[in-house]
Parts: C-alpha cells; sequence; structure tokens
C-alpha cells in the first residue's frame, strides 16, 4: 500500500479449500473477524459458525485459539467479540499512514475552527466508515463514532466517495447499496444518487440534513487523490438549524480543511 494513500476495507474473505490446513485455518479466522465486524455487535459462537459456513467443531477450535492469542474475547454472556490485541495493531497501523496524520491535523484545526464535530470518512465496500473524529466543545453528540459503518446514500460523504466513479458502475453500486434510512428522508432512487453523487464531486461540496438522524446535518467535501479519485472525505457535522443559519460558513471551512490534506500530501 502507499503509504499516503488510505486503502479501501476489503471485503470479506472467501475460504480457500485446495490449499493445505494452515492457510485455510487463516482463511477461516478472518471470516470469523469479518463477520464480527460486519454484525458490529457481539455474537454467539454458534451464530458465528452458522454464517461462516464451516464445520461447527473447525470453527469452534479457531475462536477458542483466536480468544487463547487476545484477537478474540468473550464477553460475561459466552457471546464473541474483537479482542484487544487488534486494537493495538489498529493503532500501529494508524501511526503508518501519512495520509491519516495529515488529515487528523487538519481536522482538529477544523473542529476548533468551527467548534463542532468533525469526521474523517472512507468508503468500506457499500457502506461509508467513519475513520477519524473530532469532538466539538458543545454539549451537542453525534452517534455516529470512529468505525461506524452505515450505508452510502445517508450521508453527505457517501456520496463523494463514489462520485468519481463511471457513471455504471455508480449506478450499480447504488441500485445495490441504497438502503431506506431511519428518518426515511435519504434519496433511494439509484439514477438520483448517481447524478448527485457526480455533482457534488464536481462542486467540492455535498449537504445532508436530517437523512440519516432527525435534527443532523452534515456538510463534507472530498479529499482527492492525483488522478481525482475521492478517498476520503472531512465532514463537519452537526445541529440542521447551525447550517440552515450559516451553510456557506461551514462550506468554505471544510473545503479549505480538505484542500489543505490535498496540498500538503502534494495531491494538488
Amino acid at each position: 500500500m502507499d503509504a499516503k494513500t488510505p486503502t479501501r476495507l476489503h471485503a470479506p474473505v472467501k475460504a480457500k479449500q485446495t490449499r493445505g490446513a494452515r492457510v485455510s485455518g487463516i482463511d477461516r479466522a478472518i471470516q470469523i473477524l469479518d463477520y464480527l465486524r460486519e454484525n458490529e455487535s457481539p455474537a454467539s459462537a454458534y451464530a458465528v459458525a452458522k454464517a461462516v459456513g464451516a464445520p461447527l467443531s473447525t470453527v469452534y477450535a479457531i475462536i477458542d485459539d483466536l480468544v487463547e492469542k487476545h484477537l478474540l474475547q468473550r464477553k460475561n454472556d459466552g457471546t464473541l467479540w474483537l479482542g484487544p490485541r487488534l486494537y493495538h495493531y489498529g493503532l500501529a497501523y494508524a501511526r503508518s499512514l501519512d495520509f491519516l496524520d495529515v488529515a487528523t491535523h487538519e481536522m482538529q484545526e477544523l473542529c476548533r475552527e468551527v467548534e463542532e464535530t468533525v469526521q474523517i470518512c472512507g468508503r468500506d465496500g457499500d457502506h461509508m466508515v467513519v475513520m477519524a473524529m473530532a469532538d466539538g466543545p458543545g454539549h451537542f453528540r453525534v452517534i455516529s463514532r470512529v468505525g461506524t459503518r452505515v450505508p452510502l446514500n445517508w450521508t453527505a460523504s457517501g456520496r463523494l466517495l463514489v462520485g468519481h466513479l463511471p457513471n455504471p458502475e455508480r449506478l450499480a453500486l447504488f441500485q445495490k447499496a441504497a438502503r431506506v434510512s431511519p428518518t426515511g428522508h435519504a434519496e433511494i432512487n439509484a439514477e438520483a444518487l448517481s447524478d448527485a453523487s457526480a455533482a457534488t464531486l464536481r462542486e467540492r461540496l455535498s449537504v445532508q440534513i436530517s437523512e440519516s438522524d432527525f435534527s443532523v446535518a452534515c456538510v463534507a467535501s472530498p479529499i482527492c487523490d492525483p488522478s481525482g479519485a475521492c478517498v476520503a472525505t472531512m465532514s463537519i457535522v452537526l445541529p440542521e438549524h447551525k447550517v440552515l443559519q450559516a451553510q456557506k460558513r461551514y462550506a468554505n471551512a471544510v473545503r479549505s480543511a480538505a484542500e489543505r490534506v490535498e496540498t500538503v500530501l502534494g495531491w494538488r
């Protein structure tokens, strides 16, 4: 991986039945970890084994080994969740990313400037994922935290993240991935989403109000690599009434922050 470019998260691994037991065991372990990440909550060993589709005895043995190595942990009720060792791996990986270092610095500067919550978001397949976050100083708190994944059509960032794709690819993606949001306000028409995605990337600005959460707005700008692909977004999350009162202020601020990331990395 290029140290200056964030990599999109991988799709769940399919077990390689043609390889030896060691490789197959690694593949199964990755499937287990992927399932828990996708599920976003602890699950029983039986549920994990059923989802992975492997013999129960095989999966149970792998789970026991992962728990022993602290890659998984057992909750008090017996369910399984990601283990603390993964957190330390994640921290070490994050520290190695020039992109995330630069983007996090600009995120914190933007948070101080606008005094609102700011997030860096990336794409994880059919979803947008929060990669980093700086809480604003006020009492307003957003539900989404680092690691939160939501369908692409629910958020301003989600549309930006696929705006550089060819139209047929965007259409196919939204036809498969668009979901009705909790508020019912998010667009689900694939053609409308595809058009909006391309337009917002050209304008370097995407705004959504009450599409994923009531009374919550988001103002986002793309961070693009030299090829023009949107690899991440800078996003301000705030109460909707503030956007309605001062959208231009927030738009200018988030655009400038995203552009600074590109400039520091030599992408502009």
